[in-house]
């Protein structure tokens, strides 16, 4: 059978269908294009462009040339690059701590199949019917003051990694990821000798690289975004990330740095994801550890 669609295969064959057809789909990718990177490249030229010219003349290109100066005033200037060090301390202290309690209980949850593990399912599900806004109040009484420990985690990256950690989609996304893999190779593994650790650092671990790439995307692009909860736990301006400075800047400093700063802060982001995307999505799927 062959594919239908609303051209025939014959009409495409004819030259003016087959034109029209070819400039309707690229203008059509252009829009989208221009629609989806629309708002990031104005945001791209106005931080090259003086302040009057932005207020003047939103959506003209450059009347009055570039103004690349405001890049460096918002790096150098606006201690820009030391709060990007504590967004990278932020985003990877919550991209550890999530991927640890994600693999660790969807391997009880799916590989180790305790007693109660529908049980415990359950309940995880349930927290995800809790509103965050709830446990804003109960999550920083225990991060002012930890019980058993009674210390607090004010100020301090604990406070940050430790309730991203507690993510319960993350869980049941890698629970699920785990209820599809083979059980053969773990009964394989098992019989050879593998205990429960072994099984999975060197059997599950690497028959999931695909999800675990998945979390770390969620997990980053999260930490990176986060607004309210950095700004309660982090009260030293000297640890904050960058989306808790950036709007406390923009009251004091002028619109063209600022601009620049917010391009920087989304630009960083998009390149590192471009640059490691490959090692996050790429995945052997079961070619680890599945031989034909």
């Amino acid at each position: 059978m062959t594919d239908r669609s609303i051209v025939s295969s014959n009409e495409r064959r004819k030259p003016l269908i087959r034109k029209t057809l070819t400039l309707t789909e690229v203008g059509l990718l252009g829009a989208l294009v221009v629609i989806g990177l629309g708002p990031l490249l104005w945001l791209a030229k106005a931080a090259i462009t003086p302040t009057r010219d932005t207020l003047r003349e939103p959506m003209a290109l450059w009347p009055n040339g570039f103004d690349f100066a405001n890049l460096s005033t918002a790096w150098n200037h606006e201690h820009l690059d030391r709060y990007f060090l504590n967004t990278l301390a932020v985003a990877g202290g919550s991209w550890a701590s999530q991927l640890l309690v994600a693999t660790t209980a969807g391997y009880a949850l799916s590989v180790l199949r305790p007693r109660y593990g529908k049980l415990l399912t359950g309940l995880v599900l349930g927290t995800m019917l809790v509103p965050a806004v709830v446990l804003l109040v109960p999550l920083y009484l225990t991060a002012l003051d930890v019980p058993g420990l009674h210390i607090s985690l004010i100020n301090s990256w604990w406070a940050v990694w430790l309730p991203a950690a507690a993510s319960p989609f993350n869980v049941i996304l890698v629970k699920r990821f785990f209820d599809n893999l083979p059980r053969e190779v773990f009964e394989a593994a098992m019989v050879d000798g593998a205990g429960p650790f072994r099984l999975f650092w060197s059997i599950v671990l690497p028959m999931s690289r695909p999800i675990l790439g998945v979390v770390s995307v969620f997990a980053v692009v999260a930490a990176w975004k986060d607004f309210l909860w950095p700004l309660l736990v982090l009260p030293d301006p000297d640890k904050q990330p960058l989306s808790v400075r950036l709007p406390i800047l923009a009251e004091t400093i002028q619109l063209d740095v600022l601009l620049a700063a917010l391009f920087i802060s989304t630009l960083i982001p998009m390149v590192l994801f471009l640059v490691f995307q490959r090692f996050f999505l790429r995945g052997a799927g079961l070619s680890g550890a599945v031989k034909g």
